[in-house]
């Protein structure tokens, strides 16, 4: 694992790896390379004991050309600025890809919750909600969850926005439980999303999911899902992983026993069904057919991918494998699908929540299942038509070039802001000169005297 490598420097460098088959103006490109805000804050919180604490935290908005911000927040140690502004560089592309009409942002708080109480937690969302406040919005901006975050977090979030606006707004945010407004399926979405995505590769590659070899690093809600969506068409699950260690059985683990047991206990370590326990080094480079990183970004770097023995890897996590390891993968011939499709489950589920909260019409499981099947399976068609038919060096490359063209296509057709009232022409206004900067805000308002 690389923990050198810049999250927000990897995006940059995977947007510059496709911009050479895109033919999208440099000035445009570095435009799509920087977010258009991030919003930094200090956020102090009363403690059970009755001291204070404090929380930095962060939200960015990458880019809006296709629709509001959209993108989770997340509760970990290791939240910083350039993590929160890659990851909602991240969504803008993940939504682009699989034709979701949002953007992209991100956010997050660098606390570890298993150090606080659920009543500090509470205090601590409902905080960062006030700050949220101002920039979030059904029309703006909609977060949801990520890392150690869920249904609980984003129904205080919700309930903090509601009640300080006087209204009844339930898209301002996804992810919700049902009885809050959330959609059925939303839970799964993200490890239902990393099912397809592997399905459909093997299949473009002439193989069959059932009974091909999977070992899943991170066993969370993204891992966990994945890998028992995966058993249930076949496949056999060798190894899962959590930050305790690793499991493995060479015949296959029970999936949902092994969730199971680590929600009784904590950890996949200990679990019955395994006949060794390995580390998460060791189950990475495991002699599988599909391996998928499902844990945080920059699991997998150049020196590890050399060691690498799966025949593909299906990213479930944002940005687990640095550029390094994608250049080494790429020489391998190893097929990595990439996580801006992959794990768009979420996303997507969340788009279809947030529609039926605009409409007040609630869609049955099977519906929202079916749907989401199409928009990824649909994603993965136009991922690799690009990657044929311009002969791309990888899947991410042929990613990004799908994504990059939909939101430049986008940016063009809303035509180039400023206007200017001039007194020759409006006589009876004021001259308002509005200075457009690069990334799209309004850099200078100027209203002269008469």
């Amino acid at each position: 694992m690389s923990k050198d490598a810049n999250p927000f420097e990897s995006l940059q460098e995977q947007i510059d790896d496709a911009s050479a088959y895109v033919g999208i103006g440099d000035d445009v490109i570095e435009r799509l390379k920087r977010p258009e805000r991030v919003l930094e804050t200090t956020l102090t919180v009363e403690m059970d004991n009755g001291g204070l604490e404090t929380f930095q935290a962060f939200r960015a908005q990458f880019n809006g050309d296709r629709g509001p911000y959209k993108g989770g927040i997340r509760y970990h140690p290791g939240v910083n600025r350039d993590e929160v502004k890659a990851l909602s560089g991240w969504m803008v592309y993940k939504c682009a890809l699989v034709d979701v009409p949002f953007g992209g942002g991100k956010g997050g708080i660098e606390v570890d919750p298993a150090a606080h109480s659920a009543s500090e937690m509470e205090r601590l969302s409902r905080a960062f909600a006030a700050e949220l406040r101002p920039i979030i919005g059904v029309d703006r901006d909609i977060p949801a969850p990520d890392v150690n975050t869920g249904q609980q977090e984003m129904n205080w979030i919700k309930d903090t926005y509601e009640t300080l606006e006087r209204t009844t707004e339930p898209g301002v945010i996804t992810g919700k439980a049902p009885d809050s407004g959330g959609s059925e399926g939303r839970v799964r979405a993200t490890g239902r999303s990393v099912m397809f995505s592997t399905r459909e590769a093997l299949n473009w590659l002439g193989r069959d999911l059932a009974g091909a070899t999977v070992a899943v690093q991170g066993y969370g809600n993204a891992g966990s899902v994945a890998a028992q969506a995966l058993d249930q068409e076949g496949a056999t699950v060798v190894s899962v992983s959590d930050s305790s260690g690793a499991i493995y059985n060479p015949e296959g683990l029970d999936t949902f026993a092994a969730k199971h047991h680590k929600t009784e206990t904590g950890s996949v370590q200990e679990f019955a069904g395994a006949t060794e326990v390995i580390s998460n080094e060791d189950l990475l480079t495991l002699d599988v057919d599909v391996l998928i990183p499902a844990a945080l970004e920059n699991a997998i770097d150049a020196s590890l991918a050399a060691d690498i023995r799966a025949d593909m890897i299906v990213e479930a996590a944002n940005g687990p494998l640095t550029p390094g390891a994608d250049e080494v993968l790429t020489d391998e011939d190893v097929y990595v699908v990439p996580d801006i499709l992959a794990n768009a489950g979420g996303v997507t589920v969340s788009y279809f929540e947030w529609v039926q909260n605009r409409n007040r019409f609630y869609w049955p499981e099977e519906r929202v299942n079916n749907e989401l099947e199409t928009v990824i399976t649909d994603g993965f068609d136009d991922l690799v038509a690009a990657f044929d038919e311009q002969d791309l060096p990888n899947l991410r490359t042929a990613a990004y070039v799908v994504a990059l063209r939909r939101v430049a296509s986008a940016y063009a057709q809303s035509g180039n802001w400023p206007w200017v009232y001039s007194r020759e022409t409006e006589p009876h206004r004021l001259r308002a000169v509005c200075v457009r900067v690069a990334c799209g805000s309004v850099d200078r308002v100027t209203f002269p005297r008469d």
